[in-house]
């Protein structure tokens, strides 16, 4: 079972506009999105398949007010390993070096190799 964690998103609603629609993407990745209470704070609940994803998914929308979130889960997402990366490449087989290196935070050298193994291993 993957490791799931925790994220708290403060201010969350106050920090991004049109809020509604980055709470339905947010959803839509799979991930739990919890008020705190009755506080301002949020409380987001994901593993790091669902982090990729919100993270990819923000890209995409290119609001300027939804960035700080992709700042916070890719500090708390961490770097991946050669398999992680790996496993990116096997589930997206068209995937670029530039896109690699994004959605998986890494250095342009582990993405090739990740890129070229797979490929190699196709054969």
């Amino acid at each position: 079972m993957p490791a799931v964690h925790h994220i708290l998103l403060p201010s969350f609603l106050r920090r991004a506009m049109r809020a509604f629609e980055l709470k339905a993407l947010v959803r839509q990745s799979g991930c739990e999105l919890n008020r705190i209470g009755r506080s301002r704070n949020w409380r987001l609940t994901a593993d790091r398949e669902q982090m990729t994803t919100i993270i990819k998914l923000v890209r995409e929308s290119e609001e300027e007010t939804w960035q700080w979130l992709v700042k916070l889960i890719e500090k708390e997402r961490g770097s991946f390993t050669h398999a992680e990366i790996l496993n990116l490449v096997k589930r997206n087989p068209g995937i670029s070096v530039t896109e690699l290196v994004i959605l998986a935070n890494c250095t342009i050298a582990e993405a090739r190799t990740a890129i070229d193994e797979f490929e190699w291993s196709e054969e």
